[in-house]
């Protein structure tokens, strides 16, 4: 059994609930500065660490801040963002914990961890929202797009990154584009979004509309891509994410056609890889950090009560390497 209070509360002399106050940081209290320092020496000395789930009992929550992911595959983006999210959130003393939307229901999950502030990467249901903050929980929540937006609920458009590319190799010269989608239908709520605008920007260029192939992250599914592109005259991809614009590359290579020369490629996310790739490849960067940042800061206004930060205005931009 670990140290508890009372063993505090022995070694230094005192009552159980002097040491609750010194080590709680009780406001109002008139106790010494000798005996304060007495108590905490004998707290470090024998080890003790509060509890947990005694502070939650006493405030009737947690330091945890719930981070709800939708079902979603976790790649380096996802990573790079939980990342920032819970360094800029542990300045403010706070813990995240991440919840995969997959098996357990998130009203079973807040209920039982009982979290300070619950933060969706998808918007979440009305019904939810009502829920938690009937229970004094904040919610912070984000959606994929800006349609239908919502102010209080911060969107990325997926729609702007399709047509940042589109607009990207027209003004590199390209007639006629290829786009390179992915099969996992995980990400088919980020997927037909850029297509869209993908698809939105060729018509606004007055090009024919996107060839569109889905590929697996394999050489054969990319050099097949490939095949059918050039037999319809493609000289650029736009495609769905870095990973997938990598096996475009890895299927042009097999092919023995030249980039940008024969085709020009370009991805999103900007990936670690994507400055290593042969050519290094141009993307549409989403700018993680400072989503991420913005989003601990929303995150700590919802706990103080305070006025939302203004969301970031633009944080998609291109990063132009040789692959265009």
């Amino acid at each position: 059994m670990g140290v508890t209070s009372a063993d505090v509360a022995r070694a230094s002399g005192v009552s159980r609930t002097t040491v609750s106050y010194v080590l709680n940081g009780t406001p109002g209290t008139s106790i010494s500065d000798a005996t304060r320092q007495r108590v905490l020496a004998a707290a470090e000395r024998l080890g003790y660490a509060p509890s947990a789930t005694a502070r939650a009992l006493r405030r009737g929550t947690t330091d945890l801040v719930l981070v709800v992911l939708p079902h979603w595959p976790i790649g380096p983006v996802i990573d790079t963002l939980l990342d920032h999210l819970a360094d800029d959130l542990a300045e403010r003393g706070l813990s995240v914990l991440v919840h995969h939307g997959r098996g357990r229901p998130l009203g079973d999950l807040w209920r039982a961890v009982t979290p300070r502030t619950v933060v969706g990467l998808t918007a979440f249901a009305p019904e939810e929202v009502r829920a938690m903050r009937q229970a004094g929980i904040q919610v912070v929540g984000t959606r994929l797009d800006d349609e239908h937006h919502d102010p209080s609920v911060y969107a990325v458009s997926q729609q702007q990154i399709g047509r940042l590319q589109v607009e990207h190799l027209v003004a590199r010269g390209r007639r006629r584009i290829g786009w390179a989608g992915t099969t996992d239908a995980r990400l088919v709520e980020f997927a037909e979004p850029r297509l869209a605008g993908v698809t939105a920007a060729c018509a606004s260029a007055g090009l024919a509309g996107p060839l569109v192939a889905r590929l697996e992250l394999d050489v054969p599914s990319a050099t097949r891509a490939v095949q059918s592109w050039r037999d319809a005259g493609v000289d650029a991809v736009a495609a769905y994410n870095d990973e997938v614009a990598l096996a475009v590359l890895a299927g042009l290579r097999r092919r023995g056609l030249e980039v940008p020369g024969d085709v020009a490629v370009i991805g999103v996310d900007d990936v670690p890889a994507a400055r290593l790739a042969a050519p290094p490849l141009t993307t549409v960067s989403q700018s993680i950090e400072v989503q991420a940042l913005y989003l601990a800061r929303a995150t700590i206004a919802a706990l103080d009560g305070a006025v939302p930060p203004t969301p970031p205005p633009d944080v998609l931009d291109v990063v132009v390497r040789s692959s265009t």
